[in-house]
């Protein structure tokens, strides 16, 4: 079989297999709604009460971030399928089959990039409810954003997944990894005047960095004080050069995703 026509499918399935469960469409966006208008709106009023981020309203900080949650939880989360297919013997049918492990693992990665860059899509919807405006120019970077975004982070999900035999494993996994790598990123809260210890953390955290990317694009005419960049060597980084890196991040676990699955028995 060509090895782009193995991607293709495995690619249409994932796609299909989420179109049919609009549940899971429905339920993954309420935690973001929760943070964007309870949290944003409690927040926004406690930092306007200190004198915080003078002309920009905290919902509207948080949206980005909250965008990148929603791209960060479908993607990495992506992984479950494998588990999934693994214990039902779909996985060991594909793997048997004439194609290719590196397309099988290509397939899978832009299936769940590209449901996660959709959802973040529908997200962009709620741009309003926060005081966001976005011009279309705007929304063509964010998604184009969002789709290198989850693709590093899929493949990431990806690799865990096929290292890890059961789903319990899996999903301990990864809420061990999901919440720090959200919670130690600029999501909620600005990346300057932290403590040291903090601003390394941050700093090596690749999701920091396509979140910065999503802020900088969104809110481009927003306070520089706190849309400017994360400060990585001195140097504030651009939205261009924060998505390069995060793009780097990428391609390495893209390959250590193909790798893994080079590797399955």
């Amino acid at each position: 079989m060509n090895r782009l026509q193995g991607v293709y499918i495995i690619w249409y399935r994932d796609l299909l297999r989420f179109w049919r469960d609009k549940t899971r469409l429905f339920t993954s966006f309420i935690q973001p709604l929760f943070f964007l208008v309870i949290f944003g709106t409690g927040l926004s009023a406690a930092t306007a009460l200190r004198g915080d981020m003078s002309g920009l309203d905290y919902k509207e900080f948080v949206f980005p971030g909250t965008v990148a949650m929603i791209v960060l939880f479908t993607a990495i989360m992506w992984g479950v399928s494998i588990v999934w297919d693994r214990e039902f013997g779909f996985l060991k049918e594909v793997l048997v089959a004439p194609i290719s492990r590196t397309a099988v693992a290509t397939g899978k990665t832009l299936g769940g990039a590209t449901i996660a860059t959709l959802q973040g899509t529908i997200m962009l919807v709620f741009a309003p409810l926060a005081g966001v405006s976005l011009s279309p120019v705007k929304v063509v970077t964010l998604i184009a954003l969002m789709f290198v975004f989850a693709l590093a982070l899929t493949a990431m999900g990806i690799f865990a997944a096929a290292r890890i035999r059961t789903m319990e494993g899996f999903q301990m996994v990864m809420q061990l990894l999901l919440f720090p790598l959200f919670f130690l990123s600029p999501a909620l809260f600005p990346a300057q005047n932290l403590p040291s210890w903090l601003s390394v953390l941050v700093r090596i955290n690749p999701v920091s960095y396509g979140v910065d990317a999503l802020r900088q694009v969104t809110l481009s005419s927003a306070n520089k004080e706190y849309t400017s960049g994360l400060t990585l060597f001195g140097h504030a980084t651009s939205a261009a050069e924060d998505i390069g890196l995060v793009a780097v991040f990428g391609i390495i676990m893209i390959i250590l995703a193909v790798w893994s699955f080079g590797t399955q028995e």
